[in-house]
């Protein structure tokens, strides 16, 4: 035990300059059984989550294989409503053409739903009652070699020229005080693209790199009540803040070693100089709205945890560790947050949406 720890003390000094910081444990309950899906349901991996001003929690999942196609290995996506207690109300958009890879959903101030999906790289804006009323971007063509000129299913890593309205592989949306919209794209654009109130392109920044305003897979974005715009570089571990202009203002990064008893999920536990590898890597960002000077940010797969964080980066605690078990946690992929004291996770490794109820 004592050696696995200096190997996690050596490898922090090794990797990035990041100063090492401490995280006060918060206590927490997750609620068993959560939520009550229909007889005989299962959830496939759960990319996102999110609730809207009823409390109601919308969740994101990749499943339905026999619909998928080719368009994203054997993934899709369904998006299913249940009210706070967890019960079964509604799926939405069931069979979508949208729908391939599940990544994330969002719900905006006006509780219409987007989804966001990497399978078919497109975003979809749904009104309450469950209307498609916007899309952004466009889902492949079959094969590349397509009248008037397609493109290949694009590769995590590409590096490709931008184009406005379309994107490769997106990971989040979130929305301003004015109502514009930014979409994080994603796996291979490395950028942030903003739209109008009507859905008009406005302006996009960003490109692969690990300098300020470059990215490595900005994979969350969150909005505070300042306009200031995070993004969850993940990457690149950390998380860079914004004007509405594109501005780099700042960064923080989350440099907390790793419980030495943990064990990864998946995979093996890295060792030696990967031991840091997952630290602080922003898979997930959520801003409160009843406090918007904290935010929470999920890790990857390992370590997996959840930690509080001061909108300056200061870390205020850690939510959880890596495992199965409830109150542990594995790819928590997004957060939502509809008070500074409860929190959704969608997880995808673990299959499931835990909602954890923190202790203040």
């Amino acid at each position: 035990m004592k050696k696995y720890l200096a190997a996690i003390l050596l490898a922090f000094l090794a990797g990035p300059s990041l100063a090492q910081q401490s995280a006060p444990q918060i206590k927490f309950t997750s609620v068993p059984n959560f939520p009550d899906l229909p007889n005989g349901q299962n959830f496939g991996e759960v990319g996102g989550v999110a609730t809207n001003s009823k409390g109601n929690v919308f969740v994101f999942t990749r499943s339905m294989p026999e619909m998928a196609g080719p368009v994203f290995g054997q993934a899709a996506g369904q998006l299913y409503e249940f009210d706070a207690n967890g019960k079964f109300i509604r799926e939405i958009g069931k069979g979508l053409y949208g729908f391939a890879a599940a990544h994330s959903v969002r719900i905006d101030k006006n509780d219409n739903i987007w989804t966001i999906d990497k399978g078919t790289n497109m975003i979809v804006k749904f009104s309450p009652a469950g209307r498609v009323v916007e899309v952004y971007g466009r889902r492949q063509e079959g094969v590349a070699e397509v009248e008037g000129g397609g493109e290949a299913h694009p590769k995590p890593g590409e590096h490709l020229p931008h184009q406005e309205g379309n994107f490769r592989l997106p990971t989040d949306v979130a929305w301003d005080s004015k109502g514009n919209t930014y979409i994080s794209d994603g796996y291979v654009n490395a950028r942030v693209a903003k739209f109008s109130p009507t859905g008009d392109f406005v302006k996009m920044w960003g490109s692969h790199g690990t300098g300020d305003g470059q990215f490595n897979t900005p994979h969350a974005i969150a909005i505070d009540k300042s306009d200031n715009i995070y993004v969850g570089d993940r990457g690149n571990r950390r998380v860079q803040v914004f004007d509405v202009e594109g501005k780099f203002l700042r960064k923080f990064a989350v440099a907390v070693p790793p419980d030495p008893t943990s064990r990864a999920v998946n995979g093996n536990t890295p060792t030696g100089d990967a031991i840091n590898r997952g630290v602080g890597a922003p898979n997930s960002l959520c801003i409160p709205p009843d406090n918007d000077k904290v935010i929470f940010l999920g890790e990857s797969t390992w370590p997996g945890r959840i930690f509080k964080l001061s909108t300056d980066g200061k870390v205020l605690g850690v939510i959880g560790r890596s495992g199965r078990q409830l109150g542990s946690f594995s790819g928590g992929h997004q957060i939502a947050c509809p008070s500074e004291y409860l929190i959704y996770v969608a997880e995808t490794s673990n299959w499931r949406v835990q909602k954890l109820i923190l202790q203040k």
